[in-house]
């Protein structure tokens, strides 16, 4: 049995306690979170210990695995500290995206897991869904032939103010990472950005991409889409056919060059906090598959080194922005 810990007592810390009471082999055993009346009511609901200290909890409970799912600046300014506190004591970590709003930081966590010889986890979600496993195992055969371009949109409704890079680093590591997932590192960026009339922030983003492969792709995210209809799609296009992927997880469409027939899978059911709830769990029974296994760290899907190049590209971007230039983005580290 492994036995888990989660730092974070909101509303993302609840999704991920739902998902490991739902993951054969894994035990929710203690949570810890600054604010005492939330981490009672947590620990009551899920039949867990509370802690207000980190590291007392770290010192009293033997856990094999600590979910960060603390939040911060840009959403990942409180994911350093405990990370890192985790992996001193030997635990292993699934963390929230982004890793850590500073790059520097992200790359630190990165090294520190690796010399450690500790697993380190990223919740990049989106790409843990059976359809785009099947969209994967339908390039790795050639059913695509040599990929040509990928495009991937993003969007959801988020008001949030702090920062004039919220919308990317907080919400991009999932665009990025899909991405990655089907064609491989991405070597240049070129960026344009826009703020809505009413935004003070740099809320809506395009990004010119160039693959290590060759091939080419594109990211457009906003923060300023209603989440009533589907936040995402993702198109991969080769020398022998296309496919896209619309809503994460609702449909599947692979489109034959030399054929007027199509292939299509679609989950009806599929929509909206069922999608959301679903891919989380996907992602943990995963991670702590792969942790009870003992896989070498490199084997880790959704790595702490894949969360890192999501990063990287990310950061590449901004520059681009901000120079009005094609930026290089540095090369993947590996787990």
């Amino acid at each position: 049995m492994v036995r888990v810990g989660i730092v974070g007592a909101g509303n993302i810390g609840r999704i991920h306690a739902r998902s490991y009471r739902e993951t054969p082999g894994a035990e929710l055993v203690a949570v810890c979170d600054l604010v005492p009346e939330k981490t009672a009511a947590f620990a009551r609901d899920f039949g867990a210990t509370a802690y207000g200290d980190l590291d007392r909890m770290l010192a009293t409970e033997r856990l094999d695995i600590l979910s960060v799912t603390t939040a911060g600046p840009e959403n990942g300014g409180h994911h350093y500290t405990p990370t890192m506190a985790a992996l001193r004591t030997g635990v292993h970590v699934l963390c929230e995206k982004p890793l850590s709003n500073e790059i520097a930081r992200a790359r630190e966590m990165v090294a520190f897991a690796r010399s450690r010889g500790l697993y380190l986890g990223v919740d990049l979600n989106h790409r843990f869904v059976p359809i785009a496993a099947t969209a994967r195992r339908w390039i790795d055969e050639g059913k695509l032939g040599e990929i040509l371009f990928a495009n991937m949109a993003l969007w959801i409704r988020n008001p949030n103010e702090s920062s004039p890079w919220f919308h990317l680093r907080a919400l991009h590591p999932h665009s990025i990472d899909v991405l990655r997932y089907f064609v491989g590192d991405i070597q240049r960026v070129h960026a344009f950005m826009k703020k809505a009339s009413h935004r003070a922030i740099w809320s809506n983003c395009s990004v010119n991409l160039q693959f290590a492969s060759g091939a080419i792709g594109h990211l457009t995210g906003s923060y300023d889409m209603t989440t009533r209809h589907p936040i995402e799609r993702c198109e991969v296009a080769g020398t022998k056919g296309r496919f896209v992927i619309e809503n994460v997880a609702e449909k599947l469409t692979f489109y034959p060059h030399d054929s007027d027939e199509q292939i299509v899978i679609q989950n009806t059911l599929m929509s909206g906090t069922l999608i959301f709830e679903t891919t989380f769990r996907n992602r943990i029974r995963r991670f702590v598959e792969q942790v009870a296994a003992r896989v070498p760290p490199e084997e880790i899907e959704g790595s702490g080194a894949e969360g890192l190049a999501a990063q990287e590209v990310i950061e590449a971007a901004i520059r681009s922005w901000e120079t009005g230039t094609v930026v290089d983005v540095p090369a993947a580290v590996t787990a």
